[in-house]
């Protein structure tokens, strides 16, 4: 039905610069989280234009901070989903399921542009244009130390592309959040543990804790298996996951307005994991489904709406 209302538009690309600045003195973030202060070029390029929808969607392109081996994965790619009028708009990051189908994160972003806030649809490290030609190779892995240096990788890049938002004239620089689904979630959870720019943050079918909530689960076995293999207790299997884990820096979401939807019946997700980041988070909002991992998909529009006022409340 939207595809019906997107007309192609043939405009220039938009091609420009902007600075990365940290907020704050960083020393409550881990060293691999960190960024200096250094300059960014980035293409901004019209897609499509939602006629009766008042949204402008635009492919958007920069180089990530981090030089991974395969030169597709460094340049990253989003899509900007503006609002109609001049703003200044809250702006939100929205990142992907782990399957990368884009469905829901556009959905997301489309709706929220609908509704006076901007949407980056990111891609996160591995996904879409940034996986490499012929491969089959993905931010999560069974090789823990790819899956750690991928989501480094991305949660830089999102620390990136929260400045982006920061820099446009039509973007409320004191009103950026992020969100994310599933893996996204996690990802989502971390960076706006490392951006004081992201104030707000919603975590959507994720949590924390990933060695107690996952201990016996069927979907761990695999990667726990080939960790014990190689001489890794859960002690040690802790500490190597800990860098990626939301739950290790989760105080400092404490400064941030955090919502997170979690499902009861959660068989991806544990729903313990998703109370040990709330608790651990300060206890702010969390909204439960009586729903599994997949079935949550049929409360998406009251999800939705949780969603759109969590980042239009100021």
């Amino acid at each position: 039905m939207l595809c019906l209302l997107c007309v192609l538009l043939a405009a220039p690309i938009e091609v420009g610069s902007f600075r990365f600045t940290p907020v704050d003195n960083q020393k409550d973030t881990p060293e691999r989280y960190r960024l200096m202060a250094r300059d960014f070029s980035y293409e901004l390029e019209k897609k499509n234009e939602l006629h009766g929808l008042g949204v402008t969607i635009s492919h958007l392109r920069f180089p990530s901070p981090v030089k991974s081996k395969h030169p597709e994965n460094n340049t990253v790619h989003a899509e900007y989903y503006r609002p109609k009028g001049q703003g200044p708009f809250p702006a939100v990051i929205v990142l992907d399921i782990t399957g990368g189908n884009q469905m829901l994160s556009r959905h997301i972003a489309n709706h929220l542009a609908r509704h006076g806030v901007a949407g980056l649809f990111v891609q996160m490290a591995y996904y879409g244009p940034r996986r490499p030609r012929g491969s089959n190779l993905k931010l999560l892995t069974s090789d823990i130390r790819h899956t750690t240096a991928a989501v480094t990788q991305t949660v830089l890049d999102m620390r990136v592309a929260a400045a982006w938002l920061a820099s446009r004239s039509e973007v409320d620089p004191k009103r950026l959040g992020i969100t994310g689904t599933s893996l996204g979630s996690f990802v989502s959870a971390l960076t706006g543990q490392m951006e004081p720019r992201l104030n707000k943050v919603c975590v959507l079918l994720g949590g924390g804790n990933f060695v107690d909530g996952y201990a016996g689960h069927p979907l761990a076995a695999p990667f726990v298996l080939g960790l014990e293999l190689m001489g890794f207790r859960r002690d040690g299997i802790r500490k190597l996951i800990e860098p990626i884990d939301p739950i290790t820096c989760a105080a400092n979401l404490k400064n941030r307005k955090l919502l997170i939807l979690a499902a009861s019946k959660d068989e991806i997700v544990p729903p313990s994991m998703a109370r040990m980041l709330w608790e651990a988070s300060g206890k702010q909002k969390i909204v439960w489904y009586e729903a599994g991992h997949y079935t949550a998909a049929l409360c998406i529009a009251d999800g939705l709406e949780h969603i759109l006022a969590h980042f239009k409340d100021n």
